[in-house]
């Protein structure tokens, strides 16, 4: 494998490279130390000569390239939302829409590398806790790579995903509680059976994989650093990751050193590290999630003490926005860019709108927007907030007298053809 050791975040301990991931003297996480790099140059070339996939930057992940591993993640648009943006005031602010990806969320790319990892050490049970989009990505994996999935979910989960784990052929686990019992569920079994849990005993090689979406938007920007980025917070890890790998960049000379700020943002019914952040804590208290952003309800995030450093680091803030709030920037994005993105998504949007009433952001700043899965996922949180059909009979008169005045009311006067009946 192409990292060398393993380390604990905490205590510094070191081991060899293997399924594992809690350190055995202090119990922190451990993370890949990956193999001596190569120079700025070397990793730019190779870079821009391989795949169009997350895999182009396989020198700085932890695993080698594997064919049976591959759905063909990462690379997805980083799109200038004008009309958007200039609601917001803002000239340049781009959204990431990694709802692009195979199964149409982030976990894509962390599950690729978690997938190959299960592969090298010879798993043959491809397994995961899940709020829904990673037990997708796991089902689809291990069907590609020839493996049998078992997902772990917490009652409720919505309907569209849990159809997208049993079309893989996925054996889904519905367990009566959180995902935070759905993820102490999935440690015990770990411990007793020799599966590999993607987001437990390989989470150091699995969670490296959201490295590349920092990895990419630098590249998408012509090797530069944008000046914000609003990251929705779960586990954590996410923006830990994205954080790190802009500062990896740096530290090997890829990019000059531009301070970036990283916001994360959570829903205020699930917002354990926003209340730290708001406190002056680093103690994350966790919390019972009550929140329409399911993939967002995790209420003892286990990275939730290290994104809270990377945000501090930054110069970043961290944001809680309302359900509703929520909502209304997912139906704001899709009616103004064309882009339906996931409730995730919407707690990103709303928290740049809060960052940008407070003065936290300028127009002129280069700011980027995570969008972490598509918006068909997630269809019930809209539903009830949309607006019906218009229903006519087959005649131009009653579609003029039901549908002209609605379009009138939009703003939309409808021109008739010249010379028309």
């Amino acid at each position: 494998m192409a990292g060398e050791r393993l380390r604990c975040r905490t205590c510094g301990w070191v081991y060899d490279v293997a399924p594992i991931y809690v350190c055995e003297e202090c119990l922190g996480p451990l993370e890949v130390v990956l193999a001596e790099l190569p120079d700025p140059e070397t990793i730019r070339a190779r870079v821009s000569q391989g795949p169009l996939t997350l895999w182009r930057y396989e020198d700085l992940l932890p695993v080698a390239y594997d064919p049976t591993a591959d759905l063909g993640a990462g690379m997805t648009p980083l799109v200038p939302t004008r009309n958007l943006g200039a609601s917001l005031g803002l000239r340049r602010l781009y959204v990431k829409d990694d709802g692009c990806n195979p199964t149409w969320s982030f976990k894509d790319r962390v599950v690729a590398l978690g997938t190959a990892a299960a592969r090298r050490f010879g798993f043959t049970v491809l397994a995961c806790a899940s709020t829904g989009n990673l037990a997708n990505s796991v089902a689809a994996h291990a069907a590609r790579a020839g493996m049998q999935a078992v997902v772990f979910v917490p009652r409720g989960l919505e309907r569209g995903k849990q159809i997208l784990s049993a079309v893989y052929g996925a054996v889904i686990v519905e367990v009566d509680g959180t995902y935070d019992d759905v993820n102490r569920l999935c440690a015990q079994v770990a411990d007793e059976y020799a599966w590999a849990f993607v987001n437990v005993n390989l989470r150091p090689y699995y969670s490296e994989g959201a490295k590349t979406l920092g990895f990419e938007v630098a590249e998408q920007l012509g090797w530069t650093l944008p000046d914000h980025v609003i990251i929705p917070l779960a586990s954590g890890n996410l923006l830990l990751k994205i954080e790190k790998a802009f500062r990896e960049l740096v530290d090997l000379g890829v990019l000059p050193s531009d301070p970036v700020h990283v916001h994360g943002a959570q829903p205020e019914g699930c917002a354990p590290i926003v209340a730290a952040f708001e406190q002056g804590s680093d103690v994350i208290r966790p919390v019972r999630p009550r929140t329409v952003a399911q993939s967002l309800a995790i209420g003892n995030p286990a990275d939730g003490r290290y994104a809270l450093e990377a945000i501090r680091r930054s110069g970043g803030r961290a944001v809680a926005v309302t359900d509703d709030e929520a909502v209304r920037a997912v139906r704001d994005l899709a009616e103004k860019e064309g882009i339906f993105t996931e409730t995730a998504g919407g707690v990103t949007l709303a928290a740049l709108r809060r960052l940008t009433d407070a003065g936290h952001v300028q127009p002129d700043d280069v700011v980027v927007v995570y969008l972490t899965g598509m918006g068909l996922k997630t269809q019930e949180a809209v539903a009830g907030t949309l607006r019906p059909a218009v229903a006519v009979s087959a005649t131009l008169r009653d579609f003029e007298r039901a549908v002209l005045p609605a379009l009138d009311a939009r703003g939309a006067p409808a021109e008739r053809v010249p010379g028309g009946v």
